[in-house]
């Protein structure tokens, strides 16, 4: 199906049945949004170079606790 066919049917849906497709979308884009951040944090991840860096800083006491 193309993109331009969903369109169409999206048009048609009612506006409850608009409602939940906006919630699943929610909840699919949130879902890869946690899959994302899980792979970039994680050990081999593109940001786990930063997190050792912050990880050191911290046992070197160079930091500022929050409130």
């Amino acid at each position: 199906m193309s993109l331009a066919e969903i369109e169409k049917a999206v048009d048609r849906l009612s506006p409850d049945e608009l409602a939940k497709l906006a919630d699943y979308i929610a909840r699919h884009d949130k879902l890869a949004w946690d899959k994302e951040i899980e792979r970039d944090f994680s050990p081999d991840g593109k940001h786990a170079a930063m997190l050792e860096k912050i990880d050191a800083e911290i046992d070197k006491g160079k930091f500022t606790p929050l409130p």
